[in-house]
């Protein structure tokens, strides 16, 4: 995707015409939850001009120049009803400073946090109910990553001991982000430099305050 990052942010690459982030809303959308924030950085203009035109691109519409008249008549239109709130958190800024940034738009309640490069089929409210179940201050949705390779067991002497073939029980659990967070969390975020999932996380394991919620369906990253 290297040909098409640098004139445009990664999560406005385009899957089957539309960008990763709308396909991200798309799943939040399907659940009920319909308000976004966009923490934005590298070429944050492009979001936000993509959102600006959303509308226009989504309906009929009918341009009237007759008489001298510069008229425009939207007869329907197909956009999606979401309320979307794109904020310039700084290019330089840092995965938990992006956070930490959008702490005025947030407020104080639990709120969903993931990343503009990965599409899940999670079920949201599921994960939701989970994460109030427990009362800790972060959940996020892991995945299980399969090992796609030979297995070898290398000896001192650096001769191949053993090889098998991979198998289901080879992978390791990751970070596939789909999180929910309590307001609490922005107690953990220091500033711009700070990276999530450094300081934060790190502190909320050794804290007990950081849970999983298994996922065990579709999940693509780029």
């Amino acid at each position: 995707i290297s040909e098409e990052s640098q004139f445009k942010p990664k999560p406005m690459i385009e899957i089957g015409g539309m960008p990763i982030l709308w396909h991200i809303m798309k799943e939040y959308a399907y659940y009920g939850h319909t308000e976004f924030i966009i923490c934005a950085g590298y070429r944050q203009e492009y979001i936000k001009e993509w959102f600006a035109n959303y509308f226009l691109h989504n309906s009929d519409v009918t341009f009237d120049y007759r008489d001298n008249r510069n008229e425009m008549t939207v007869h329907c239109s197909n956009c999606e009803p979401w309320k979307v709130t794109v904020v310039d958190t700084g290019y330089n800024t840092m995965t938990g400073g992006r956070i930490k940034r959008v702490q005025q738009y947030v407020g104080d309640e639990p709120f969903f946090m993931t990343y503009g490069d990965g599409v899940c089929d999670v079920d949201i409210n599921k994960l939701l109910e989970f994460h109030k179940s427990h009362g800790k201050i972060a959940t996020l949705t892991a995945v299980k990553l399969a090992q796609d390779k030979g297995i070898l067991n290398i000896g001192g002497d650096y001769a191949v001991k053993s090889f098998r073939e991979k198998n289901i029980g080879d992978g390791a659990p990751i970070n596939a982000g789909y999180m929910v967070l309590e307001p609490a969390i922005f107690d953990y975020i220091d500033g711009d430099d700070c990276v999530f999932e450094r300081g934060p996380l790190e502190k909320l394991v050794e804290e007990g305050h950081l849970m999983s919620y298994i996922h065990k369906g579709f999940w693509q990253c780029m």
